[in-house]
């Protein structure tokens, strides 16, 4: 994932930041709780693509 595009990335809902979390490949929005896949390096930034994160996948 390219490290610029992360630092542009933003959550479509709340506009809030986003983590990456390397192992799932996916961008983590702790503010809305959903994780939003990468798919052959692109991130996919639709909500109805997202999914709802546990209290346990939160990252800390």
């Amino acid at each position: 994932m390219d490290r610029k595009l992360l630092d542009i990335l933003v959550c479509p809902s709340c506009k809030g930041p986003l983590h990456y979390d390397k192992k799932k490949t996916e961008l983590i929005c702790k503010a809305d709780r959903l994780a939003y896949p990468i798919r052959d390096d692109i991130p996919v930034m639709l909500e109805d693509e997202a999914r709802r994160l546990t209290d346990e996948e939160l990252p800390k």
